[in-house]
């Protein structure tokens, strides 16, 4: 007799002790990098950031990059150092979900399940679960997965409605027929049910891995016995919720950078544009709008004064136009009479009276 170790812990425990050197490789390479920092919540800058962090993560620092964005190497790196650390949480949640299938489930949890899966869902997503062209990821469009209490509550329901089909499956095998749950579907649809639950199960674990453990998970964690799998299911769970935060924090870099970028392009475009429009201002000065002309500064003047420039401005006018042509006449008359007058006077001298005719 010799003694020989679990295949599972041989084969999980080197794995995991693997993920745990990459990962901690991953946050060592950070130490190098200076472009970007960190600024406290109640500092100034963290004000005046342009960050669209939820308000559920108030106590997180704001990232701060360069006025003009990161290089092109700190890009990559990160970049390469995101694609690492997925790696990562992907192996840890598989990890995780493996060891916590291994784990029996209490029989406490099972006596508040209902009776059928149908029970369990709901008509609505029971009906959409038994479809025939049945496509997970427009299950997950339709679903409300606005809030983490919502996601858990659609997980709780698909994994009890999963065990009370793996229950009947098995009760089915065994020859059971006293069974606390109905059995009105044929055996090949309730695999093929069960089969679609635990992918939207594997889905929702992947897109949202920094959500709570669903009741299920408490309970086979509360009531475990087996100190090998409990090893691994805490090894991999704090793997996993170490990778999700590095991973969140790599993403929250990038995010202020493409922040940066974005802003630093509609800068250059309003200035492209201003350029633009210069020439037509230029050109159109004589038509410029109300808004852009000067302002001149306000006189007290009164209404009466106002009034009688307006009457002088118009009776002025008509006056020099009724004066041309009367000052244009009475220069010519006068000019006749004194032709008039100057000739006759010269007549007058050169002809001689009646009488001088008459004695002479």
């Amino acid at each position: 007799m010799t003694t020989r170790q679990r295949t599972d812990l041989v084969s999980n425990i080197p794995a995991l002790k693997n993920l745990d050197v990459m990962l901690t490789d991953c946050l060592d390479k950070f130490k190098d990098q200076d472009e970007f920092y960190y600024v406290t919540t109640d500092s100034p800058e963290h004000l005046n950031s342009n960050s669209t962090r939820n308000n559920d993560k108030w106590w997180l620092p704001t990232v701060k990059v360069p006025p003009n964005g990161l290089s092109e190497t700190s890009k990559r790196f990160l970049l390469s150092q995101k694609e690492c650390v997925s790696q990562v949480l992907k192996s840890a949640l598989a990890i995780n979900a493996e060891v916590l299938s291994q784990m029996e489930t209490p029989e406490s949890y099972i006596d508040s399940l209902p009776k059928n899966g149908k029970a369990s869902l709901g008509d609505m997503i029971y009906r959409m679960i038994t479809l025939d062209m049945f496509d997970v990821e427009k299950f997950l469009l339709e679903m409300d997965l606005s809030s983490e209490h919502k996601i858990l509550d659609l997980q709780d329901k698909i994994e009890a409605s999963v065990v009370i089909w793996k229950r009947k499956i098995v009760q089915k095998d065994n020859n059971k027929s006293s069974s606390p749950f109905s059995t009105n579907l044929s055996m090949e649809k309730r695999q093929l049910l069960e089969e679609r639950a635990e992918t939207i199960l594997l889905l929702i674990k992947l897109r949202f891995p920094g959500i709570s453990q669903s009741t299920l998970d408490i309970s086979k964690i509360q009531f475990n016995k087996d100190i090998g799998l409990a090893i691994m299911e805490s090894y991999s769970r704090v793997l996993e919720s170490l990778a999700h935060t590095v991973l969140s924090r790599i993403e929250d870099v990038l995010e202020a950078d493409q922040l940066t970028q974005e802003s630093e392009v509609a800068v250059c475009k309003r200035d492209i544009v201003k350029e633009a429009e210069s020439p037509k201002k230029e050109e159109g000065k004589d038509f410029c709008l109300l808004e852009e002309r000067p302002k001149k500064s306000k006189s007290t003047i009164s209404l009466s004064q106002v009034m009688q420039w307006n009457m002088e401005d118009h009776e002025q006018p008509k006056k020099e136009k009724n004066e041309t042509p009367r000052k244009k006449l009475l220069t010519r008359v006068s000019s006749m009479i004194n032709k008039k007058t100057s000739s006759y006077l010269e007549s007058l001298g050169t002809t001689k009276s009646p009488k001088a005719w008459r004695y002479s």
